[in-house]
């Protein structure tokens, strides 16, 4: 299903009740639709987006965006001689290696502040 106002969805199927079920990604709202065909379907995700950024302009707040994927980085040339061996160890591309750090200490570090809060 093509994007829709920078919003894109993952589909399945659900055979029993014979519906495709949809749900936003890439935000951390909840937006899901359905249809039982391909134009009911891509009818109610652009419905649902619209609802959706609807009840955040009534609520005058701003509308979760998705992220892109793309993150610009820079950093020393000794860093990034570090960076590229440590991958490579792993046989992996310096973006894969990335992805898995970044993700593995972004999860420790919000682990750590849920567990603050937890404690209060």
């Amino acid at each position: 299903m093509k994007p829709y106002k920078g919003y894109s969805a993952t589909i399945t199927l659900d055979t029993d009740d014979r519906l495709f079920h949809g749900t936003v990604e890439g935000i951390r709202d909840v937006i899901h639709f359905s249809g039982a065909s391909i134009d009911e379907l891509e009818a109610a995700f652009h419905g649902s987006v619209e609802d959706y950024l609807a009840f955040c302009a009534e609520d005058g707040v701003e509308p979760q965006r998705p992220y892109s994927g793309r993150l610009a980085f820079r950093t020393t040339s000794d860093h990034h001689r570090m960076i590229a061996e440590a991958a490579s160890s792993r046989a992996q591309s310096i973006n894969q290696w990335m992805d898995e750090t970044l993700t593995e200490a972004a999860a420790r570090v919000l682990d750590e502040g849920r567990r603050k809060i937890a404690m209060n």
